[in-house]
């Protein structure tokens, strides 16, 4: 089968025959119809050599933490309600299954998982930008259903994660509220369109350009700012000097951070997504009382589910651009110079064939 795998630290991700893999006791061999990038990938590729290996990321590693596609093979043992054909979506931050977290569906919150050596798909385990892929439990499938898989795949971290990072905050944000989302890419415009599915909040929607603001006008962002010097002032002034009352920074990076911060109301959260490598800096005086700094990890099992039937319901949606598994890892290059508009989603050769 064919697969996209990085295979040597600092150099581009290349397309590569590997043999389709066996399924063990209690796997399932998924065929892949779908997998999203994400500057996740990004980032790991990015590390130095001395830290990807401290890290313990293996050589060669196939890319892909977003995936979906059709049960394939169950292995031996793989005791589930899952059949043969079955459409899923893969939930990606795997743990061990039976700590305090993951016994309540919280697998991205497990307290096992580096001492065991548990590592999500494409981010340590193999991952779904191949034909097919090896998921080790089926716990970590949930119903796809008749989501179309392209359209949809990304909603498994740029669905999940904004989701996570909102319901957190759903108590602060009802009518009469404000709502700031700094950065309106891959996440940010999935995190627009939950922000006025499940709550009361208007939504203020920052970027650098007007292009990239044009996407969150299309989703439902209520006041647009571009992300300058003078971008505090404009929120302050749309929130009548109050402030928002959650702050989602889905960048992360220096500039990012502070402003975030800077723009908080009273008792609001302020919630870091982006990897962008800032950090938050506050004391006593720099930040409204009583306001709380969170940085979540991906989202739990049950709120997965929770996403996709938002968007089986008409109420959130994907803005991709599609590559094929040959064409993959342009879609990478395309993400570092930033010209993709949402989300980049490869669709294997065998989907194609198959008319999925």
């Amino acid at each position: 089968m064919k697969a996209l795998r990085y295979v040597e630290v600092g150099k581009a991700p290349v397309v590569v025959d590997i043999p389709i893999p066996t399924p063990g006791p209690g796997q399932v061999l998924v065929k892949v119809t779908a997998a999203g990038v994400c500057h996740s990938d990004d980032y790991v590729m990015g590390l130095p050599e001395k830290d990807y290996l401290e890290q313990q990321y293996p050589l060669p590693l196939t890319l892909g933490h977003e995936g979906v596609g059709v049960v394939h093979e169950l292995g031996e043992g793989a005791a589930t309600a899952l059949k043969v054909g079955d459409a899923v979506a893969v939930y990606g931050p795997w743990g061990c299954g039976y700590c305090h977290n993951c016994s309540q569906g919280r697998e991205n919150y497990c307290t096992n998982a580096v001492e065991l050596g548990i590592r999500p798909p494409g981010l340590g385990s193999q991952g779904s930008m191949a034909e097919y892929m090896l998921v080790d439990d089926p716990r970590h499938l949930v119903p796809l259903g008749d989501l179309d898989p392209v359209q949809n795949v990304a909603l498994t971290d740029a669905g999940l994660t904004p989701y996570h990072a909102i319901k957190q905050s759903l108590p602060k944000l009802g009518a009469g509220t404000y709502a700031v989302v700094i950065g309106t890419g891959g996440l940010g415009h999935v995190g627009i369109q939950i922000l006025k599915a499940v709550s009361g909040a208007t939504v203020i929607a920052l970027d650098v350009n007007e292009e990239k603001l044009a996407l969150a006008k299309e989703v439902g962002a209520d006041i647009t700012i571009i992300s300058d010097s003078d971008a505090a002032a404009k929120i302050m002034d749309a929130t009548h000097g109050l402030g928002a009352n959650a702050v989602f920074d889905f960048v992360g990076a220096k500039p990012t951070i502070p402003l975030a911060l800077s723009v908080a109301a009273i008792e609001a959260d302020v919630t870091i997504v982006g990897i962008g490598g800032g950090t938050a800096e506050f004391g006593f005086g720099s930040i409204n009382y009583d306001a709380a700094v969170r940085i979540p990890y991906w989202g739990y099992r049950n709120e997965l589910i929770e996403v996709l039937d938002l968007a089986r319901a008409g109420k959130v949606g994907v803005e991709i651009q599609r590559y094929s598994l040959d064409e993959s890892p342009k879609a990478y290059a395309d993400l570092k110079e930033g010209t993709i508009r949402g989300r980049a989603v490869i669709v294997p050769e065998s989907t194609e064939r198959s008319g999925r």
